[in-house]
């Protein structure tokens, strides 16, 4: 039995068109692309789910690196990594300018909606002397219930350097004369916490900063176990004129923040289909807090890390695949 072959024209053909196929599918095939993420764990899905994304689109990412926000903001604005997805407008915006802005970087989202920010206390301490305002803490008296050491100081557990919300914190203790009743608790937060959390155990007074999405409210929850308080007025660094008065009536202290994807602009422009799948990413502050509860439930490896993003895909994989598709119609 003879077999029949194909001739060098045709075999040709079916070359390129192979060839073209596998391009078309895999449009980030020999491209190295390197992701660096915040030090707060809460950063993980959303870098894991753009850096498993790109992956399926062909790109060889590489082992996500670590940074504090300042150092992050430079390393995407000078190239030395491609992007991070774990950027907050408005607060991190003097990161992004100080790093080089819109000539070096795109913010690309928002990738999460909703995230707020704010003080609290135990809600048992607040129905008991009526406290509902960080302002009241100018009361050496009111202040003494904090006192976690002894020093006279209300014990303020805050917000690690370099992450952003330690500049507000630091400028609001000025601005409503706080520093002599207050001590802002900084360091590592999540220590701080769970320090915050075994005294709210005993049964004592506790005051906390924290933001969402983040496991914390799970446990602290906001008018169940903890009481928000009001700031006496908005005031933030830098802006004097930012409202953070929320439409109903209370004032946290903060604007409610979006976070974005931010990438190096020139990898950025050199990538259609990576810049295509960035500006299609959504995830849902409902499904990063999820997350947030199983960290906080011992999941906090490396392998849980990919496991908990890769599972998000998973159960997400038709809108994925609709990202997907048009990050590679996008390299056509």
């Amino acid at each position: 039995m003879f077999r029949p072959i194909l001739n060098a024209g045709a075999l040709t053909a079916s070359l390129l068109l192979a060839t073209t196929a596998i391009a078309q599918d895999m449009p980030g095939d020999g491209v190295s692309v390197q992701a660096i993420k915040a030090t707060p764990v809460n950063a993980w899905l959303w870098n894991q789910v753009v850096a498993l994304g790109l992956e399926e689109l062909g790109y060889d990412v590489a082992e996500i690196r670590e940074a504090d926000f300042p150092v992050l903001h430079l390393a995407v604005g000078q190239g030395d990594a491609d992007f991070t997805a774990n950027n907050w407008k408005p607060l991190h915006d003097a990161y992004f300018d100080r790093a080089g802005g819109d000539d070096t970087m795109v913010r690309v989202g928002p990738i999460t909606t909703g995230a707020g920010q704010g003080y609290y206390i135990d809600k048992a301490t607040a129905d008991e002397y009526g406290i509902t305002n960080l302002g009241q803490l100018k009361d050496p008296e009111i202040a003494a219930l904090f006192d976690s050491n002894g020093d006279g100081k209300a014990n303020l557990a805050g917000c690690n350097p370099g992450w952003g919300c330690e500049g507000v914190i630091e400028h609001q203790l000025d601005e409503f004369g706080l520093r002599d009743t207050v001590h802002h608790d900084q360091g590592s937060y999540y220590a701080i916490i769970a320090d915050v959390l075994t005294r709210h155990e005993n049964g004592e007074p506790i005051l906390y900063y924290t933001w969402t999405p983040n496991w914390v409210g799970d446990v602290l929850v906001p008018g169940e176990n903890t009481t928000p308080l009001n700031v006496p007025y908005s005031s933030m660094p830098g802006d004097p004129d930012v409202d953070t008065e929320m439409p109903d009536g209370s004032n946290p202290g903060f604007v409610m923040n979006e976070i974005y994807i931010l990438a190096n602009r020139e990898f950025y422009d050199e990538n259609p289909a990576a810049a295509t799948f960035m500006e299609q990413v959504r995830i849902p502050l409902s499904d990063v807090n999820a997350v947030q509860v199983q960290i906080r439930d011992g999941a906090d490896k490396a392998e849980d890390f990919l496991n908990q993003a890769q599972t998000w895909i998973d159960d997400n994989r038709d809108t994925v695949d609709g990202w997907l598709e048009k990050a590679r119609a996008a390299a056509k």
